[in-house]
């Protein structure tokens, strides 16, 4: 577990499945810049006893406030095309949930960790160029903007433009600075 000073990150355990789905699957509080696709339960399932969602190019994290209560959930994967790097998503699952810190420090400690485990030179995060909230979450991380992909997204009924933002290894705390141990 990844011990942060107001969330730990930890990896998905059995008893998570149901309480994720149906936090994933809750179209009232999922962000309008996420889409409508509903997760089945069989595939996530079998996707879970495939892998555990954690594989060398792909790894999701359940994002856990003190009391051990889910607040949402962090991944990386390959980006586009044959870019170095892995690119990171994120969301905080419930409305009340968003805009007191969470999914930012989630960010520092995801990317710490994953400069130190992978051998790579940049993370990366693409958003909806109208979610100033996620832009603004990636900047306090130290991420900087390269650029826009034009109409990129679909998500309800619209088309979105893409805006990407980096991260160096070098521009990344070390996870050593904080990790908060208790």
């Amino acid at each position: 577990m990844l011990t942060g000073k107001n969330v730990n990150l930890r990896l998905i355990q059995d008893e998570n499945l149901p309480e994720m789905l149906d936090l994933m699957n809750d179209l009232g509080h999922r962000s309008d810049y996420l889409g409508v696709e509903l997760h089945h339960r069989t595939k996530i399932e079998k996707y879970y006893a495939d892998a555990g969602f954690w594989e060398s190019d792909f790894g999701r994290m359940l994002i856990i406030d003190k009391s051990g209560r889910i607040l949402g959930a962090i991944t990386f994967f390959k980006g586009v095309g044959d870019s170095e790097g892995y690119e990171i998503g994120y969301q905080i699952y419930r409305k009340e949930d968003r805009g007191k810190g969470y999914a930012t420090e989630a960010i520092k400690l995801f990317c710490a960790y994953l400069f130190e485990l992978k051998p790579i030179q940049r993370l990366q995060i693409c958003t909806a160029r109208e979610n100033i909230a996620a832009r603004r979450a990636a900047e306090k991380c130290g991420f900087v903007f390269e650029g826009t992909m034009r109409r990129a997204f679909f998500a309800r009924g619209k088309y979105y433009d893409l805006d990407f933002l980096s991260m160096l290894r070098e521009e990344c705390t070390p996870l050593s600075n904080i990790l908060v141990t208790e």
